[in-house]
């Protein structure tokens, strides 16, 4: 007995998780669990912690699924996604952008995550350095990791509306393989105006880079639409999803927009990694685009929230930002009251019912001095976030 206790004890001591598996969490979600506790004590939270649509899926995606429930098999699609939701989405960018896409080179994928996992595993190789913009969303860097993969950080700031300059780009190209940069920004909403994305896919064809471009928020926008990289350049990857437009976040469904040539590429690692996103999903997202009028008024309550934060923000003393182009959110300087702004969030929800989003998630050098606000809910619910911070006490000082 003894000797097996001694043998179970060491095999505890030599058996560990990997160093690739060693990443941070992602603060947003474990913000949603202290908002879903306090719900579950009986308190009114206001969601401003997390970028989903308060919206349901558009009706003619629900109405198309329950139909497939009840009258298909559902079973494995291709590994590339089914081809009707392919050509559809190839279609779109005609669209949005006047460019004529063939379907063969959307490949569909279990929500964007997977297809950031694609792209990667496609484009770079273990060791490779890739250039991020800062603050930016948190799970490039961790999935980077996770794949044996470094990131190079590009600090961005206020002046330069939170997006990296060519300039930028261009001094470290030597350092790195690619970049990535999502316009519009999370979290920041910002975007890159036309002629800088123009100039920096430039740079990165001139200097042997890969640019994949995260345009997940394509569709809400709230001045001047959004321009795809796919417009500027062949060396770029683009990624998309049906989770914030579309309003269809549970559903994981996204795509990626890759060269001709590397889709045979980008299908071998879909089949081996993750078979197929889901029948059910793709049928719905396939029927989501019969849906557009729903969507865009749920793009004009989002207008709507928008101004209200904007309005009533710098009233209550939260004042230092810079106004979102698009996306979800306002990325507000809160260093008046605080250096923690993780530490910050906490006493927010404790003390007003309001979950917000650190900084430090998406800026680890910078970010304690920042709160991303989520205005993804109901135009109810950010009146009442701003009738509440403006009695909160911590603001009154």
């Amino acid at each position: 007995m003894n000797q097996a206790a001694d043998q179970e004890t060491e095999d505890q001591h030599t058996t560990c998780a990997s160093r690739r598996s060693a990443i941070p969490a992602f603060m947003v979600m474990d913000v949603m669990t202290a908002a879903a506790n306090a719900e579950a004590e009986g308190r009114h939270v206001i969601h401003m912690e997390v970028g989903q649509p308060a919206t349901p899926a558009p009706q003619t995606a629900k109405l198309a699924a329950q139909n497939a429930i009840a009258h298909e098999n559902l079973g494995y699609t291709l590994a590339l996604g089914m081809p009707q939701l392919r050509a559809r989405i190839a279609q779109l960018y005609g669209e949005w952008y006047d460019i004529d896409l063939p379907g063969r080179r959307v490949i569909i994928t279990n929500g964007s995550s997977t297809a950031f996992i694609l792209a990667f595993l496609s484009i770079f190789d273990a060791g490779d350095r890739i250039a991020l913009p800062s603050p930016g969303y948190p799970c490039y860097r961790h999935i980077l990791t996770a794949l044996g993969q470094r990131h190079e950080i590009i600090e961005t700031g206020p002046e330069n509306r939170w997006m990296p300059t060519a300039a930028q780009i261009e001094d470290v190209a030597d350092k790195v393989a690619g970049t990535l940069i999502a316009s519009p920004n999370n979290p920041t909403g910002t975007m890159l105006q036309p002629d800088r994305l123009a100039a920096i896919v430039e740079i990165c064809k001139d200097r042997g880079l890969w640019f994949v471009s995260d345009e997940i928020y394509h569709g809400l926008t709230y001045g001047q639409p959004a321009e795809t990289a796919l417009k500027f350049g062949d060396n770029v990857i683009v990624i998309n999803s049906f989770s914030k437009y579309f309003s269809m976040t549970g559903w994981r469904v996204g795509w990626m927009v890759v060269p001709e040539w590397l889709v045979p590429t980008a299908e071998r690692l879909a089949q081996n990694l993750f078979i197929c996103a889901p029948a059910i999903s793709q049928t719905a997202a396939l029927a989501a685009f019969d849906g557009i009028e729903e969507l865009e008024c749920n793009r004009k309550g989002y207008i709507t929230n928008r101004k209200i934060l904007l309005d009533g923000l710098p009233k209550v003393g939260l004042g230092k930002l810079v106004p979102a182009d698009g996306a979800l959110y306002i990325y507000v300087d809160v260093s008046d009251y605080t250096k923690n702004s993780l530490e910050f969030s906490r006493r927010l929800l404790d003390e007003t019912g309001i979950a917000a989003t650190s900084g430090i998630d998406f800026d680890e050098a910078r970010g304690g001095q920042y709160l991303r606000f989520s205005y993804a809910s109901t135009a109810d619910d950010m009146r009442e976030a701003v009738r509440r911070l403006a009695n909160w006490d911590v603001l009154k000082r």
